[in-house]
């Protein structure tokens, strides 16, 4: 099972050349609907708060007419998931506006904070389920669950994981770590209701096996700890401005480098914010080139770096002299 989640933006197929660049627009001109992308990250978030609602229903319902305890405690972590819902609508759409006087950089790390509070809820679940079944072993304690219960957590697991991939899939559109990140809150519930099957399978066909439902539990939320502390040390190192691995620098070298009249380029500077680059970069030009000339190469780096980043926020571009060294002209 892969738990890889990563904020880090890869390269598309496109190469640095005169063909991967696009044309930029001014970012304070674009409209609000271009920018939020709110449409899809909403509607797969509504979807999920809508079946977490029935789902609680139901597993309370079969967990407490079922006489299993594990169902009702599952139950009792899906409640969590409406909060999550509630954090990743507000982060999807406060994250995503465009700049403004106050947050001239935008507003992408309010969609990162959100993506953390997720981590700690994950957290925060696995070690509930955790503490509960390590009691649960120690003090023997013992269920007889029926047919029901058995049904409520097939339910569920068909529900949340068809969740998570539909979830996954949009945050994957959208390059939204936060819809990501909630995916695997969706994969965590499914995890905890495969605990819960087992357990009551086994009761179901051996009493003597009853165990088998709180050694699963426990096992799944080793599993939902290390997906949250992912999720958090990513996220901390958007929050403290970490660089992007060599190859992504390499990759932004070579693109400014590859636009005539550049000579070299020095003192770049990349973070992340909303998990979109945020670039700083120093390039020397021709000393004898006219200011016109010289931003001409500047709008030429600009573009030449938005087409071939998948997630480019912006650039800013600093221009220095290259003396005694001789340039084509643009």
């Amino acid at each position: 099972m892969s738990l890889e989640l990563s904020t880090i933006a890869i390269l598309s197929g496109k190469r640095c050349s005169p063909w991967s660049a696009v044309s930029l627009p001014d970012i304070n001109q674009l409209p609000m609907d271009i920018i939020t992308s709110a449409d899809p990250g909403s509607r797969v978030t509504l979807i999920g708060t809508a079946v977490n609602t029935v789902l609680i229903v139901i597993k309370f319902t079969a967990g407490i007419l079922g006489h299993s305890h594990a169902l009702v405690a599952d139950a009792v972590h899906s409640v969590s998931d409406l909060f999550t819902d509630a954090v990743v609508l507000f982060g999807v759409s406060a994250g995503r506006k465009p700049p403004d006087t106050r947050h001239p950089f935008g507003h992408g790390r309010i969609e990162t904070l959100a993506t953390a509070s997720i981590g700690f809820a994950l957290i925060a679940t696995a070690l509930y389920l955790g503490i509960q079944a390590g009691l649960d072993i120690y003090n023997h304690t013992q269920y007889r669950p029926t047919g029901l219960a058995l049904l409520g957590a097939a339910i569920s697991i068909t529900a949340k994981e068809a969740l998570y991939h539909y979830t996954l899939h949009t945050g994957q559109l959208l390059k939204s770590q936060l819809i990501m990140a909630n995916a695997w809150h969706h994969r965590s519930d499914a995890l905890s209701s495969v605990a819960v099957l087992l357990g009551v399978t086994g009761a179901r066909i051996k009493p003597a096996w009853y165990i088998l439902d709180s050694v699963a539990a426990l096992i799944v939320s080793f599993f939902i700890i290390r997906v949250g502390l992912q999720i958090l040390t990513n996220t901390m190192r958007e929050l403290s401005d970490t660089a992007p691995p060599p190859e992504i620098l390499d990759e932004i070298n070579r693109c400014s480098l590859s636009v005539k009249g550049v000579i070299s380029a020095h003192d770049l500077k990349v973070r992340t914010s909303g998990g979109a680059y945020q670039i700083e970069i120093h390039i020397e030009v021709d000393g004898q080139l006219t200011v016109e000339q010289g931003h001409r190469i500047i709008k030429k780096v600009e573009s030449r770096l938005a087409g071939a980043l998948d997630d480019f926020d912006r650039v800013i571009v600093h221009i220095d002299p290259a003396e005694a060294k001789t340039v084509d002209q643009p």
